[in-house]
């Protein structure tokens, strides 16, 4: 069944102001559900700010956020989730401990351990299911977190450099969990580095540069009136120069 594409996630306005710097300013964008957003743009051009917005973290100066046509307010962590960039997991928890807690504080449905066993399984951590936290390396602590956040089922995800960190198997991988994920009717909204594969995997690309939309479209919309054979990179490099 073809997934209902309508525009779950809507960012209205959104401005954040850090003492003298604007980090994002006067931002609108949506992200449908049953798609993949690649939110994109040069070091400080405000992606990680716009994502901490997003899921509640950080209290814009200005905007509103709608999900499914409902303005979210405190409680929009029911809603939306986020795999942060800089993967901090519970030292004294193992890797299953980490799905065991998530399980129980989001009061999941009892399928949740097998659906459980498949994510460490994919992401290349079932020999280490019982390993600290303490005692894992950057990129076992990225796949724990995907893993656990993943596992919750949240309408819209937000990921900020998923990829860092993580080797060619569980880049992979991920790429096929977002996939599944998008078939699965969820706003992906993924924020990267990687060019190449946020052309792969993205429906829709959202440029920023100094804290502002400079384009944003689909991959073919962006190549409109030039040569049809761009890259993603080509485009990305031409429009933020």
């Amino acid at each position: 069944m073809a997934a209902d594409l309508r525009p779950g996630l809507v960012i209205d306005r959104l401005t954040k102001r850090y003492a003298n710097v604007t980090a994002v300013s006067d931002l609108s964008f949506r992200a449908d559900r049953g798609s993949i957003l690649a939110l994109l743009g040069p070091n400080g051009a405000g992606k990680t700010t716009t994502l901490l917005c997003l899921a509640g973290l950080v209290r814009p100066d200005q905007g509103r956020v709608f999900f499914d046509g409902r303005e979210l307010g405190p409680d929009r962590g029911r809603s939306i989730a986020l795999i942060p960039e800089t993967p901090e997991v519970y030292p004294m928890l193992t890797v299953w401990e980490h799905l065991v807690f998530v399980a129980k504080s989001c009061r999941l449905p009892g399928d949740w351990m097998a659906r459980g066993r498949d994510l460490l399984e994919r992401l290349g951590m079932t020999e280490s299911r019982d390993t600290l936290g303490s005692e894992l390396s950057k990129g076992m602590r990225q796949k724990t977190l995907i893993a656990a956040t993943v596992l919750v089922r949240a309408p819209a995800l937000l990921l900020d450099e998923p990829m860092i960190g993580l080797d060619p198997r569980g880049q992979r991988e991920l790429r096929s969990i977002l996939l599944d994920l998008k078939a699965q009717n969820t706003a992906v909204v993924v924020s990267t580095h990687l060019l190449e594969s946020a052309e792969t995997i993205s429906d829709r690309v959202v440029i920023l540069k100094s804290g502002k939309s400079v384009a944003e479209g689909s991959i073919d919309q962006l190549r409109s009136g030039g040569e049809s054979g761009r890259s993603l990179e080509d485009l990305f490099l031409e429009i933020t120069q």
